[in-house]
């Protein structure tokens, strides 16, 4: 069996505690943008540490001006949807949030999948890959319901 389901697991669940944690920080700084700052800092220098330990060769000046220039952008998408998780937290709860986050996630992993954007794999939506995300939206639906 292999272990990268459970690497995925934790990923997930260390996501939803951070983000929960950071959450707080925003609200006990009465600043949601600050705890999202601080939040990336910490992971740049983390980050950065990383580098400076594991990286043998770095990339030429040829090869960064040869990356496409859309690329150099994810970190915005980053910053907006960590930014919305930590606004978000304080006023929904971390389990809400994480249920519609994920959903959202899901569908639209499967679209970039279905087009092959981004030069990825293409992974077409079947109709049991439809039906499943049927379900799950009916899932966070239940999840999220207030009697």
């Amino acid at each position: 069996m292999s272990v990268l389901p459970v690497f995925a697991f934790t990923a997930g669940a260390a996501i939803a505690v951070q983000a929960a944690i950071n959450a707080q920080l925003g609200v006990a700084l009465k600043n949601t943008l600050l705890g999202t700052s601080v939040a990336f800092l910490c992971s740049f220098f983390l980050c950065a540490l990383a580098v400076m330990f594991f990286t043998k060769q770095f990339p030429s000046m040829a090869l960064l001006t040869s990356v496409p220039r859309y690329l150099w952008f994810g970190g915005v998408l980053s910053a907006t949807g960590v930014g919305l998780f930590y606004f978000l937290i304080p006023k929904m709860g971390v389990g809400s949030l994480m249920s519609y986050a994920l959903t959202g996630q899901i569908m639209m992993a499967m679209l970039v999948g279905h087009f092959g954007w981004f030069e990825l794999p293409v992974k077409e939506i079947t109709t049991t890959k439809f039906i499943g995300t049927a379900v799950l939206i009916a899932g966070v639906l239940l999840v999220n319901w207030e009697s």
